[in-house]
């Protein structure tokens, strides 16, 4: 049975926390390029993303993230600290995180789904793959996907 498309009829914030200005600079351009509807914003330590998502700080007129694209080795606070501390906040728990590295294999999966993150994705390497992943999550998380709400799981 296949689900009717829906389209994203909004923008969408995305929140990349990637601390190699290389990568982020092959995101953001490519997000970009894509002509998505999408607005990305991007940090570079865990930190920062977290006074992102609690909106304080330099962050405090910025919008909730609808989705955390989270590379898991940051300088000072790692991604897994980030993972678990949204995790462990019912608001937001609720917000995607998928968790972003360059290794294939590691210790980075096994505590991905510890922590309980959306998805593990290996990060894309070429322009091709770059587009192809930026339609993926939006057309996934945002068009198919439908996160439960806390009252929905707190049965």
């Amino acid at each position: 049975m296949t689900a009717p498309e829906e389209q994203v009829d909004r923008a969408i914030d995305i929140l990349l926390v990637e601390p190699n200005p290389g990568d982020t600079r092959l995101f953001t351009e490519n997000f970009r390029d894509a002509k998505l509807m999408n607005t990305i914003h991007a940090v570079s330590d865990g930190e920062s993303a977290l006074d992102f998502v609690h909106q304080r700080g330099e962050y405090a007129e910025k919008p909730q993230p609808d989705i955390i694209l989270l590379e898991p080795q940051l300088p000072g606070k790692s991604g897994m600290d980030v993972l678990s501390e949204l995790n462990g906040e019912p608001a937001l728990r609720e917000i995607p995180v998928i968790v972003l590295t360059s290794s294939a294999v590691g210790e980075e999966i096994v505590r991905s789904h510890d922590l309980e993150a959306d998805s593990y994705i290996q990060k894309p390497i070429s322009p091709d793959q770059f587009v192809e992943f930026i339609q993926s999550v939006e057309e996934f998380w945002f068009a198919i996907v439908r996160k439960p709400t806390s009252s929905a799981t707190d049965g």
